[in-house]
């Protein structure tokens, strides 16, 4: 992003301290190895968890499609895949000293950067909503239910913190602000084209024959929430900036052909 642009792509260097594939406290192997491990989690989470219900539910595998319309369900999937792209950089990276998101064209550099803002809020959004608002207070019944809800809205946000903390990703965009926004809106029409298609709510809040005017008091509470989350965020990345990198004198771990990079 241009400075004064806040809508082009750029053309100055692509992160070129390395801040997506480093951290300030472990190397770039142990942090790829971290990320590896984080999305094989996440992916085996949700694959198991489709397929158990394919043979425990009684509608066969209808209860596994209705998933992708939740928003949970989709920002688990968002945290999958982004572990996933950027464990493959920081490989690349850890081996030969470029990674392979610097050979990216820009447009699909600018995206991995979005991939991280949305991965990095929307988790907070999700376990706040689930535990104040949708949790009914009981236990889950079954163990496979107690373990998928603990993945999807608690060690997620778990998952969303260890990128906030361990790696040396630079303060969150502002432009990324209004495509926070635009991807909640999104997934309100999303929500709302699941209730024509299929005849039921994702979310018994945006039921207007429920909530009436209540509906358009949780979509503009939940948009608001996502900003604030993203300045809370944006403030604890620079925090540990200033910690890590002003106070401490940790400038990073860098691959071995990388030794001489320099923090600006």
């Amino acid at each position: 992003m241009a400075k004064g642009r806040p809508f082009s792509f750029g053309t100055d260097a692509w992160d070129p301290q390395h801040r997506f594939e480093t951290s300030w406290i472990l190397s770039p192997w142990v942090l790829f190895f971290l990320r590896a491990l984080f999305s094989l989690y996440i992916f085996t989470t949700l694959v198991f968890e489709s397929i158990w219900w394919c043979f425990d539910a009684s509608d066969r595998c209808r209860s596994s499609q209705e998933q992708f319309a939740y928003f949970t369900v989709l920002t688990y999937w968002g945290l999958g895949f982004y572990f996933l792209f950027a464990s493959i950089h920081t490989f690349t990276y850890a081996r030969t000293g470029v990674p392979l998101l610097d050979k990216f064209p820009r447009p699909l550099q600018a995206l991995h950067s979005l991939l991280y803002t949305t991965i990095v809020v929307f988790p907070f959004i999700v376990t706040i909503v689930f535990w104040a608002r949708l949790y009914s207070g009981h236990w889950f019944p079954k163990v496979i239910s107690g373990w998928s809800n603990v993945s999807k809205h608690a060690m997620n946000a778990g998952f969303a913190f260890f990128e906030i903390v361990v790696p040396r990703t630079d303060t969150l965009p502002a432009v990324h602000m209004l495509w926070i926004v635009v991807i909640l809106a999104l997934y309100l029409c999303v929500a709302y084209v699941n209730n024509a298609a299929k005849g039921f709510y994702t979310y018994d809040f945006l039921d207007p024959s429920k909530q009436r005017a209540w509906v358009a008091a949780y979509v503009f509470g939940i948009a608001v929430g996502g900003l604030l989350v993203f300045g809370i965020v944006t403030g604890m990345i620079w925090l540990r900036k200033w910690i890590t990198e002003k106070k401490l004198g940790k400038t990073g771990k860098f691959a071995a052909r990388n030794r001489n990079a320099q923090v600006v």
